[in-house]
């Protein structure tokens, strides 16, 4: 084994794998190299939902070359029958002689299954090789297919006083162009956009991906107990991606009735006053949302949060500083605690400078 060119190879598939986020769905995203006498024969990533592997990519790009080789893969490769047949066996069938395996794939379907099998096929199986990148790059697909359940990341732009805008909620802007951009690839990164009709009615967003490449528009996902949105809003009718409305058994069956008529899809969570939210994210599931990105307001923030649905917090901070008082719009509202013991932290921090702003992200712990 060298680990040095094993590093490589498998820092390259990473960085394939990547690349593709957002394009997937609820599947992973998965790259592959294969390497033989030193030399790179095949390249692939896995690209849609229902289409080819990483690994079918690689070895169709090796051309029937690839007996003897090495493949760096990225997530350990499938063992049964899905959409596609099982990447395990093609390794087999082509004559691979070592597979390297970042990590293994949590799937029940998969679960240890496929590196046995190569094994059991006389190949070489190592498995852990940058480990901690490759869970990360898939933590989406992991709490999905653990939970059927969406990852959750929540993302907010403040000022270093916290506020998400002046006591006038005016907002626009306190993040930077460099920031800005992130979000967009934030956006495309992830199935769903969640916002309250609180955001909706002030600001009237689009919630959609502007990217200079053309980026992928999520799910529009609005939550809105009462249903106050307004029927001329964009995300209800600019058509440029679904929009899914959720609220309570309370709300008006008139209006309910003409946002569906307009393609809205209207989601039931609860009988009030407040939508459940836990309730929400498992029906959300139900629909293969497999991740969303929260873009809230304080209450919204602060009630996603208190109830551990959030799996990651993106801050970005500006230096800026509003004030407000009793009318700041703080970015997480909710009763908060007594002891600072009893915090919610942030673990695993990453800190990254944009411009003039500070990100700030890591997984919320409590």
């Amino acid at each position: 084994m060298d680990i040095m060119n094993d590093e490589f190879y498998m820092s390259l598939a990473l960085d394939m794998a990547e690349r593709a986020q957002g394009q997937t769905g609820i599947n992973p995203v998965v790259g592959c190299v294969v390497v033989k006498d030193g030399a790179m024969i095949g390249l692939g990533t896995h690209l849609q939902r229902g289409t080819g592997h990483a690994e079918v990519h690689a070895l169709n790009m090796a051309a029937g070359k690839a007996a003897g080789s090495t493949a760096y893969v990225t997530l350990e490769p499938c063992s049964h029958y899905g959409i596609t047949p099982p990447c395990s066996q093609r390794l087999i069938d082509e004559g691979v002689a070592r597979v390297v395996v970042a990590c293994e794939d949590p799937n029940p379907q998969v679960a240890g299954r496929g590196v046995q099998m190569l094994r059991d096929h006389g190949i070489e199986v190592e498995v852990g090789l940058l480990r901690e990148r490759a869970l990360r790059l898939n933590e989406k697909f992991i709490k999905y297919i653990l939970t059927k359940q969406p990852f959750v990341t929540l993302k907010s732009a403040s000022t270093l006083d916290g506020n998400l805008a002046t006591k006038t909620g005016d907002s626009k802007w306190i993040s930077g162009e460099a920031a800005r951009e992130i979000v967009h690839t934030l956006r495309h990164r992830h199935q769903g956009i969640m916002v309250g009709v609180n955001t909706v009615i002030a600001d009237n967003p689009s919630l959609t991906t502007r990217m200079a490449v053309p980026g992928f528009n999520p799910v529009r996902i609005i939550i809105d107990s009462a249903l106050r949105i307004p029927l001329d809003a964009a995300v209800v009718s600019d058509g440029l991606a679904p929009t899914i409305i959720v609220t309570t058994g309370s709300a008006d069956a008139a209006k309910k009735a003409v946002l569906q008529a307009a393609g809205v899809q209207i989601v039931v969570c609860g009988t009030g006053p407040r939508v459940d939210l836990s309730a929400a994210m498992v029906a959300l599931g139900e629909m293969e949302i497999g991740s969303i990105l929260l873009e809230g307001g304080g209450t919204l923030n602060g009630a996603m949060l208190e109830s551990g649905l959030v799996d990651r917090v993106v801050l970005f901070f500006a230096p800026k500083i509003v004030g407000g008082g009793a009318e700041a719009k703080g970015t997480f509202v909710f009763p908060g605690v007594e002891k600072m013991a009893e915090a919610i932290t942030l673990e695993g921090l990453e800190v990254e400078v944009l411009g003039d702003n500070v990100c700030i992200s890591g997984t919320p712990v409590r």
